[in-house]
Parts: C-alpha cells; sequence; structure tokens
C-alpha cells in the first residue's frame, strides 16, 4: 500500500460514499472503487459493508484510525521540516462551528503575524475529537461539550443565551421568561446537532416539553433573518447581540440558569503544535473575550 492509496481510503472512510470521495479526489470512480478492492486484498478483509449502501464495517473503522493517525503525523512532519528550514513562517488550521465569535481576534492575528498562513473549516462538533487525534486540524472552537479523551482545552467565554423575538411579539416587552412561557411558541433554530439546538432541546426535555419547530437552518444569519421577519422566535448568544447591536429583534432573558454558551478551545494533547499554532492559541486564549470588548 501506498500514499496515495491510504489518502483515498481515507476520503472514502470519512463520506461513506464512492462518488462524493471520488468528486473531492477529483478521481473517476472506477478507479477509486479499484483502489479500495486492492487495499482490502492487501489485508485480506473487507473493510466496508456494501449491502444497501457503503458503511465502514468494524475492521474499516479500526483500520481508519490508524490511517488518519499516520497521515497526521506524516503532515506534522512536513510542516516541521518546512519551519525549521525557514520555507515560510508556517501555517495553521483552526476548526469551529461557526467563526461569528473569532472574526476580531483573527483579524488581529493577521494583522499581527501578516506572514503566518491560516485555514479555517467549519466542523460539526461530533467530529471534532477524531480529527483532532488524526491531526486533521490544529485546534477547534466548540459551544457544546466534546469526548475529551486524548485532548487539552480552555475555556474562552461563558455566556448568557436569550431568546430573540421579532419587535411586535407579544413577549417582546418582557425582561425576562422561562421555559414554560415558551412551549408553545414557533421556534426557528440550527438543525440537530448545533449548540443552539442542543440547548433548546435539553431545556425543554427536562420540562417534559417538545419544542414546536418550524424552521432548521444551518445559516445564522438566515435564522435571525427569519425572527425579525415574524415566522418564529430562537436562542441567540450575547456575542450575536453585540455583533449587530441595531438588529431590529427584542432580546429576552431567559429564567435558567444553564440557558448559557460555554466556548472552548480544544487541541490534541498528542501533538506536537508548530511554532505557528502555538502563537494563534496563545492569541486566542488570552483574547479579551468578555462582550463589549474588542
Amino acid at each position: 500500500m501506498d500514499l496515495t492509496m491510504l489518502r483515498q481510503f481515507a476520503v472514502v472512510a470519512r463520506l461513506e460514499h464512492l462518488s462524493r470521495a471520488a468528486d473531492e479526489l477529483h478521481v473517476a470512480q472506477p478507479a477509486l472503487s479499484r483502489t479500495i478492492a486492492r487495499l482490502e486484498n492487501e489485508l485480506g478483509t473487507p473493510l466496508f459493508d456494501r449491502a444497501n449502501r457503503l458503511r465502514l464495517n468494524p475492521a474499516g473503522a479500526l483500520f481508519r484510525g490508524y490511517v488518519e493517525r499516520a497521515l497526521g503525523e506524516l503532515d506534522a512532519g512536513r510542516r516541521a521540516v518546512a519551519e525549521a528550514t525557514e520555507q515560510g513562517s508556517g501555517s495553521v488550521r483552526l476548526a469551529a462551528e461557526n467563526f461569528l465569535a473569532l472574526t476580531e481576534p483573527l483579524a488581529v492575528f493577521r494583522r499581527t503575524h501578516p506572514a503566518i498562513e491560516f485555514a479555517l473549516q467549519q466542523m460539526p462538533a461530533t467530529e471534532m475529537a477524531r480529527r483532532l487525534r488524526a491531526q486533521d486540524v490544529d485546534f477547534c472552537i466548540a459551544s457544546q461539550p466534546v469526548p475529551s479523551a486524548g485532548l487539552e482545552s480552555a475555556v474562552l467565554l461563558d455566556e448568557a443565551v436569550s431568546v430573540v423575538t421579532p419587535l411586535d411579539h407579544p413577549l417582546a416587552g418582557r425582561g425576562s421568561v422561562t421555559i414554560d412561557e415558551l412551549a408553545d411558541e414557533p421556534f426557528v433554530t440550527a438543525r440537530k446537532g448545533q449548540w443552539q439546538r442542543r440547548l433548546l432541546d435539553r431545556l425543554f426535555t427536562e420540562r417534559g416539553l417538545t419544542p414546536r419547530i418550524v424552521c432548521e437552518s444551518d445559516e445564522a444569519g438566515a435564522i435571525q433573518e427569519l425572527i425579525r421577519a415574524g415566522l418564529g422566535i430562537g436562542f441567540n448568544p450575547e456575542t450575536a447581540r453585540r455583533m449587530v447591536p441595531d438588529y431590529p429583534v427584542a432580546w429576552l432573558a431567559v429564567d435558567h440558569p444553564e440557558c448559557r454558551r460555554t466556548l472552548s478551545l480544544l487541541w490534541s494533547a498528542e501533538s506536537r503544535l508548530p511554532t505557528a499554532a502555538q502563537l494563534m492559541r496563545t492569541a486566542i486564549i488570552g483574547w479579551d473575550w468578555t462582550p463589549g470588548s474588542e
């Protein structure tokens, strides 16, 4: 087996779909199928179940972990050599659920270290632990708990989450509301797995309630616009209020001690971070995340 074979397997394993993997790799699907078949032949066992749809089997899942760690180590070595031989000033790979809270610290870091390249990737929290351990990324920023085995973390911000309503909503004049008072309200929210949706589901479930969801979206801007237009209400953190202070919606405190968001920076405990990544970690942790500061 060679590196090309392993890199192609890693993509197929991640997507569990041959045609999408072929598109991402810019190779023909029949050629990719032959590559996976050769790899399985060398290992002496199938790596995928092919009934109905392509799915990693237990052997494939086991092998995937080793492949991702090996590829991550090779990439880390390449970056370390480039840095040691002064082939540029280094690079950083950062993933986050969304980048709204990161625009200012990243802009300042860019101005302070203009020669450092960095790549940003939007990523669901469910992928973060695996991708960090595989060294696909240097850091992740999450707004919800991430399995911590093999990871280190630093809390960046703990902030209140409010209910946002249209200006003409019956609750708009209130200073605060309870979860019970929101039981029959239509919610515009993020898809399952995103922190806003998990918070909404958790707070309602503990009260024996089911949220009435009228729209799901991955676009924070679209959610805000739909709320403003009167289609429903939704949860939003104080960071969003600070970023657009004059946006025409009403903000109501939620009378619940756990209606909050905790923003954390995570990295692999075993990774050897290059100098550029260490500089960014220091800058992000040292940033004043207090609402209203810049």
